[in-house]
């Protein structure tokens, strides 16, 4: 596999939804109602596609066994209880067994490994890396391995579940105490999927959340339970790791089966949920078995993001609570464009570490009515996302043609997400896939150009040295007082003699701005006589602009629109 360079650039797929050609979506629909997309979906011809974007590293969602009410018992896999799942296809954070892959995947269900093994192959063949979910902080509810290799104890196999807490559990209990599903979690009608009140579990497990509760609430993570790393969370998480408890141990083997499988990354779920302390022992073991393999943190409390980079060792964090939620907000007009330098000033030192996206399985779609209801809208924020530092950048399935995650699917609701529990397809990526072409012949012509916008962001952000390797100026605050009106973001990034001004306005109307190179940064990225310079724009490719005495020019802004201008 040739080695990616530049910017790490991330393309994250729903597995189950991503190669599903059925159309049908009926609300709480079964598998072969809805239909679902297979490992075998995902051709050549679908991941050169991907890697034409600009494309790095592809996060398959969904590859673990989960809990599921589809029926898979004449393989061997035990039935799930309609109690205790979320949707009709289930979550894919619910991992019944970690050391499987999802049945819902494979064309033979016999040799579903086999087919997830291929698809590594061929992702790794078209030169894109390949990145699968590890979720640590808890399981399914009916957690039972039947691939574990001969000699693993299952999780809980030995536990002393008369106790709410030892070390050497991996779960937490509620001695005499029984636990109660809630209500209302499936609507289908099928027997085979109703609830029926009737799951059995005594003692009751803690649930995922840290729920102490026998009876978690429906909007709680009650289909799964939470693993014991050795902290006791009731008595004011005293820790217990040394000797090195069960759970470690047990984990370690799960992250190591994976390495060996050739993937090349994790993304953690939940990762500040797992004592700082395990990381710290586990990935660099993991990292015996393959050095270059990345591991990238869900995280959502700044506070500890050092902690995690620097103790924990991972490589990489979500920066959803800093950068994410400012840019949703200034797509909305409720932030103003200051605010992004502040949010680089605050991660300095780590910015590089940083995961931008805008959209993920977790948030609501951007071209959906809960965000900005039209995914061009959203395009100035993308652009910073992709090129504010040298940090990675994220995009989800869909996104790039406006997939706007409309309809009620099921457990999950009319919410503006594409569901994570039920079976579904996207109706406007589906025009993208175009039958399993992957050749966007369905698309509208706006789509196509959308499509197109994010192939030019993209491959500019991780071909660039001054995106991938560069430094980064803000110019917006000098700039903003004068006429920005807190609309307009603009800043450097400077590499070698490469110089590249950034622009993103989120105004809703036409704009004419001053934009000025104060001349301490001229001189600092090397600029000389204002004459001797013009301002190309990479992005949109019809726009020159020269500069006046004082390095400023003149610029219509469209609303919501962004350049990319190299100064030559």
């Amino acid at each position: 596999m040739e080695k990616s360079s530049g910017k790490m650039v991330v393309y994250q797929l729903m597995t189950r939804l991503f190669g599903n050609k059925k159309t049908t979506n009926k609300t709480f629909g079964t598998i072969e109602e809805n239909g679902v997309g297979k490992f075998n979906d995902i051709t050549n011809v679908a991941l050169k596609s991907i890697k034409e974007l600009g494309v790095t590293h592809i996060w398959y969602t969904g590859v673990i066994e989960h809990a599921t009410l589809t029926d898979y018992s004449r393989f061997g896999i035990a039935v799930d209880d309609a109690d205790i799942v979320k949707g009709i296809a289930g979550s894919p954070y619910a991992i019944k067994d970690y050391y499987d892959v999802d049945p819902d995947l494979a064309v033979d269900v016999k040799n579903r490994m086999q087919e997830f093994e291929s698809l590594v192959e061929r992702t790794h063949s078209e030169g894109l890396k390949v990145i699968i979910d590890f979720i640590p902080n808890h399981v399914a509810r009916a957690y039972k391995s039947d691939a574990k290799p001969d000699k693993v104890k299952d999780l809980g196999e030995s536990d002393d579940k008369t106790v709410s807490f030892n070390a050497n559990n991996n779960f937490y209990y509620l001695p005499g105490q029984s636990f109660v599903p809630p209500n209302g979690v499936n609507t289908a009608s099928d027997e085979a999927t109703a609830v029926d009140g009737k799951f059995e579990e005594t003692p009751a497990k803690v649930t995922g959340n840290d729920q102490f509760t026998a009876s978690p609430g429906i909007n709680e993570w009650f289909e799964t339970v939470k693993l014991n790393y050795g902290v006791d969370i009731q008595q004011n998480k005293q820790t217990h790791f040394d000797p090195v408890p069960d759970t470690w141990m047990k984990m370690k083997d799960i992250l190591v089966f994976w390495a060996n499988k050739n993937v090349d990354g994790f993304r953690c779920d939940m990762a500040e949920m797992v004592p700082v302390e395990f990381w710290q022992w586990v990935i660099p073991q993991v990292k015996e078995v393959n050095a270059e393999i990345i591991f990238i943190a869900e995280i959502y409390n700044p506070a500890e993001y050092k902690n995690y980079l620097q103790k924990g060792k991972f490589d990489f964090l979500y920066d959803k609570v800093q950068l994410y939620d400012t840019l949703r907000y200034l797509v909305n007009g409720e932030r103003a464009a200051t605010d992004i330098d502040k949010i680089q000033k605050s991660l300095l030192g780590i910015n590089q570490n940083m995961l931008h996206f805008l959209e993920n399985h977790d948030e609501q779609r951007v071209a959906s009515q809960f965000f900005a209801g039209d995914p061009w809208k959203a395009a100035p924020a993308m652009v910073i996302s992709a090129t504010i530092d040298k940090g990675p950048v994220m995009i989800y399935n869909g996104q790039e043609v406006g997939e706007d995650g409309l309809g009620v699917e099921g457990f999950q609701g009319d919410d503006g997400r594409t569901t994570i529990f039920d079976y579904w397809g996207m109706p406007v990526f589906q025009k993208w896939t175009n039958n399993g072409e992957f050749d966007g012949d369905s698309l509208s012509m706006e789509q196509k150009q959308l499509r197109q916008f994010y192939s030019d962001l993209l491959n500019l952000a991780q071909k660039r040295p001054a995106l991938n390797q560069g430094d980064y100026i803000d110019i917006t605050a000098s700039n903003d007082a004068n006429n920005f009106n807190g609309k307009v973001v603009a800043y450097i990034r400077h590499f070698g003699d490469e110089r590249l001004l950034i622009i993103a306005s989120f105004n809703s109307e036409d704009q004419m701005v001053n934009i000025k190179i104060p001349l301490d940064v001229a001189t600092k990225i090397g600029l000389e006589s204002p004459d001797k310079y013009l301002a190309r724009d990479l992005l949109w490719r019809e726009m020159e602009m020269g500069f006046a005495n004082d390095f400023s020019f003149h610029l219509k802004l469209k609303p919501y629109s962004s350049h990319i201008f190299k100064i030559k």
